[in-house]
């Protein structure tokens, strides 16, 4: 009899991330897998043609916990998860990345002495005013298998003695390569977003910025904001924007002279990703996101835990510093790109995870 594995993923995210490894496991026929949703992030475009035409599994569960506070929420999750784990009585429990679901199905799974393992272990900002940190710190603390994605996240947890503890560290690679693999050639077979805009054949940078550090701080803001608008004077910028992005821009009364359009699909967002000049940021996974496709990257934070892009040359920290967008712009659109190095193993990972797993439950 195959053993049971419980995946808990609360964002669109880590459905992508989960439906790499989970092609795996369908392929290699080792696991009897069951996913559960907790809701985290509420998206009415989760219908079923999301998860048919990403290829996704459907979860078994939803518990549908989400708009509350992090105590609140993660509070809620661990209850309802903890009573699904009971029923279920899984072999391990897998969970990705930093969120409060990624927390939640850590701690319930612990508590009840269930092997945990953390897919994308050991990546740090050391910026503990990051919800995600503290996330991302208390899921390593107590998983049993950790997967990194990158060599710089083996030696963070070195670093912080996990080397002396019950645990196994692997260096699996990143399976959002896996995805963007995956997903990039069904993405051409869609309708163009770019050519949709108007910008086919037409230099442009594309632009996000989400987090609370830049949409609650009103200098932080209006600097990104101003920025934008200058560079927009030169070369077209397009900026998927996140409904409460744009009602705290509306609400201070900052104009985009820029090309603002709603959130878009992973799909769509390949498709800006291929064809853009550019990428600037504040979020974590677009940084790897723009170096699987060839882009540079000006990041709108302070720190990143993708720092071997940075040293690499491939990714500039600017914060929401005026000047500094402005500079790293313009650098970054008047160089070549040329990748001397793969960080993130080559799209492997997947493979790697399920057959780690696969002994370590034997």
């Amino acid at each position: 009899m195959p053993k049971s594995i419980i995946t808990i993923v609360g964002a669109r995210p880590q459905f992508v991330k989960a439906a790499a490894v989970s092609r795996v496991i369908k392929e290699e026929g080792c696991f009897e897998e069951k996913i559960v949703h907790t809701g985290q992030h509420f998206d009415a475009n989760m219908s079923d043609i999301f998860f048919s035409e990403m290829a996704i599994p459907k979860p078994h569960f939803q518990l549908a916990i989400n708009s509350l506070s992090h105590g609140a929420m993660t509070g809620r999750m661990l209850e309802q998860i903890e009573v699904l784990l009971v029923t279920e009585k899984p072999d391990a429990v897998i969970v990705y990345g930093d969120t409060n679901s990624t927390l939640a199905g850590a701690l319930a799974a612990t508590k009840l002495h269930i092997p945990l393992v953390h897919v994308e272990a050991g990546l740090r900002s050391f910026n503990m005013g990051m919800p995600e940190e503290i996330n991302r710190i208390v899921t390593d603390r107590i998983s049993n298998l950790l997967f990194c994605p990158t060599q710089t996240a083996v030696d963070n947890l070195m670093n912080e003695g996990f080397n002396h503890l019950p645990c196994k560290i692997e260096l699996a690679g990143d399976v959002m390569q896996d995805a963007a693999v995956f997903y990039a050639e069904l993405a051409n077979k869609k309708p163009s977003l770019p050519e949709a805009l108007g910008l086919k054949n037409v230099p442009y940078i594309l632009a996000t910025f989400h987090r609370q550090e830049n949409t609650d701080l009103p200098e932080n803001l209006s600097a990104i904001v101003q920025a934008l608008n200058h560079l927009n004077k030169d070369i077209k910028v397009v900026a998927p924007l996140h409904p409460r992005t744009k009602k705290i821009m509306a609400e201070r009364n900052l104009k985009a002279d820029f090309i603002v359009i709603d959130p878009v699909g992973y799909f769509e967002m390949i498709q800006l990703l291929e064809n853009t000049d550019l990428v600037l940021t504040d979020s974590g996974g677009l940084q790897k996101e723009a170096f699987f496709f060839n882009k540079f990257c000006v990041t709108l934070r302070d720190q990143t835990e993708w720092v071997e892009l940075v040293q690499g040359g491939y990714n500039q920290l600017t914060g929401a510093n005026y000047k500094d967008i402005l500079t790293a712009t313009f650098e970054a659109l008047n160089k070549k790109f040329v990748k001397a190095h793969d960080y993130y193993g080559g799209g492997q990972a997947a493979s790697i995870i399920t057959e780690s797993l696969n002994q370590f439950l034997a």
